[in-house]
């Protein structure tokens, strides 16, 4: 546990605490009076109930529509439904800000809605939460249909055949199995909406903000550290409750339940009813996934070779720094290479440090592991902002002046790859049978030949998804990355994100082409990584 320790205090723990340090003390005296000051402020309490609000509404309405594709995804077999499960998830891997502008070009000015029936929702707060549906999708489906596709049918079954009606079956029998995975599932949708930045920065405009969107506001536009510095501790608190709740409804669900093949749970729809909710799942599937990333290809090709035509226009003017109208320094294509390899570096650091941590969690019990297992979760909902802001007022003196070196945004987005390398290896490793070690032990092998020879051959195929979560999620990172990346040196995000900020059809064009590119990218990673995914408990993600 030390290197994972060291590594979270360092690069985690010491810059979240500056920022706040930085903004609550003067002359080195606290001002916790200043909480009560931020807290009673009109605005803030607007943007603490807009938080909150949007977050309940975007988790009932992806737990609305996404449910019914749990089911069809758990209980029906039909042609295409693995490439379909994984085009599902693509939007989960992509990062906020590209989910933000296929959006826009599906619902913003000039895009699908407003050319065809003079309709926008951008700025409006549909396109924020049927973002997020889009966002989340995945998360209940994996989730829930994971776990719904290994609960053996027999069980409801036998509850008609003693006379119950078939939703009075569904609602005593499979309902409480499948009531704690829902759970997940919804504290999970909760805590990604609840943080939502990219989204609501690009679609909601000045109307809206979240907490990380007003912290990052308060930050980098109004240089109030203060404020931002109450806000950061309050996303903190509010992070840590979900989490706890999250973390036992975990295990609720892991330890109450006993699954079967899922091999055996799958057939093709029967009956008029089955074969409509098919449908009308693979059509919401059509226009809630496919159709935003479809209008994102279409706008990066549209006009390029004159009005109404299509061309290659807006990719060519990526290889040229003049074409941004002096967005950037070097040309936008750049981005492409830079991204890659810092995802790269940032997943070696994520697979060391998370693979520690979880060989570590395998080994041990208690509370403080269990404390220990909840703060590598942390990365995921408190603000990136937050991070990548106190990275620059951190590490810029020796022995660690970092704010110069390009190692700075892979270990920022390495933050945030190592829960997923964690949630994916544990499992497995936890599997292994420990008296396969003691053996090797035994025999003569040290602690590092043991594991060479013993956990590795069974857990290559988790490191190796690990090794994929990490890089697409590494790929998508913005929240910090905007803070810290080199004006030569932007990655793919924080060069779509300066392209739409800036007014243009060029720019417009240039920034749909590029997200496009980070699409195809983070598809390509998920669609190798479902390939490789080893078979294990359902409901994992």
């Amino acid at each position: 546990m030390a290197v994972p320790v060291a590594f979270f205090a360092l690069f985690f723990a010491y810059p979240v605490a500056a920022i706040v340090g930085r903004g609550l003390q003067v002359d080195g005296a606290w001002q916790l009076g200043r909480i009560g000051e931020v807290l009673g402020r009109s605005d803030i309490l607007d943007v603490l109930w807009f938080t909150v609000w949007q977050a309940l509404a975007s988790t009932g309405l992806t737990l609305l529509i996404a449910l019914p594709g749990a089911y069809v995804f758990a209980r029906f077999d039909f042609p295409g439904k693995q490439l379909l499960r994984a085009v599902v998830t693509v939007p989960f891997v992509l990062p906020t800000v590209v989910v933000g502008t296929a959006f826009l070009a599906l619902v913003g000015r000039g895009g699908l809605l407003d050319e065809l029936w003079g309709v926008r929702l951008d700025t409006t707060v549909w396109a924020i939460l049927l973002a997020h549906v889009f966002f989340n999708y995945a998360v209940v489906v994996r989730t829930v249909g994971g776990l719904w596709a290994q609960l053996d049918p027999r069980q409801e079954e036998a509850a008609r055949v003693l006379g119950a009606g078939r939703f009075a079956a569904w609602r005593r029998v499979t309902l409480p199995a499948l009531t704690p995975a829902v759970a997940a599932a919804a504290l999970m949708v909760f805590l990604f909406t609840f943080t939502s930045f990219g989204v609501v920065q690009i679609l909601g405009g000045p109307a809206f903000a979240t907490l990380e969107v007003e912290i990052y506001r308060q930050t980098a536009q109004v240089l109030d550290l203060s404020t931002a510095a109450v806000l950061t501790l309050v996303q903190f608190a509010a992070v840590g409750a979900i989490l706890a709740v999250h973390a036992r409804t975990v295990r609720r669900r892991e330890t109450a339940l006993r699954l079967v093949d899922p091999a055996h749970t799958a057939h093709r729809p029967r009956g008029a009813g089955q074969w409509a909710l098919l449908a009308a799942v693979l059509t919401t599937v059509v226009l809630l996934i496919l159709a935003p990333l479809a209008v994102l290809v279409e706008r990066s090709l549209a006009e390029g070779d004159g009005p109404g035509g299509y061309g290659f226009t807006f990719y060519e003017a990526l290889r040229s720094a003049e074409a941004s109208g002096g967005t950037f320094l070097v040309p936008p294509l750049e981005a492409v290479g830079n991204s890659l390899q810092y995802a790269l570096a940032a997943t070696a650091i994520a697979l060391v440090i998370g693979g520690l941590a979880a060989a570590a969690l395998t080994r041990k019990a208690g509370r403080l592991v269990r404390g220990f297992d909840a703060l590598l979760m942390l990365p995921l909902g408190v603000s990136a902002v937050t991070v990548g802001f106190g990275f620059l007022i951190t590490l810029d003196e020796p022995p660690l002046d970092l704010r110069t070196s390009w190692i700075l945004v892979p270990l920022a987005q390495a933050l945030v790859g190592v829960p997923f390398v964690v949630r994916t290896m544990l499992p497995v490793l936890r599997a292994v049978d420990v008296r396969l070690r003691e053996a090797a032990a035994v025999l003569g092998a040290s602690p590092l030949r043991a594991w060479r020879e013993v956990d590795l051959p069974l857990v290559r195929r988790a490191l190796l998804v690990a090794a994929g979560f990490a890089f697409a999620v590494s790929l998508g990172e913005f929240g910090a990355t905007v803070f810290i990346a080199r004006p030569d040196n932007p990655t793919l995000p924080v060069a779509v994100a300066r392209l739409l900020g800036r007014p243009g059809e060029l720019n417009y064009g240039q920034a749909m082409a590029l997200s496009t590119i980070l699409m195809l990218v983070c598809a390509a990673a998920l669609l190798l990584l479902d390939r490789l995914r080893p078979d294990r408990s359902a409901g994992e993600f």
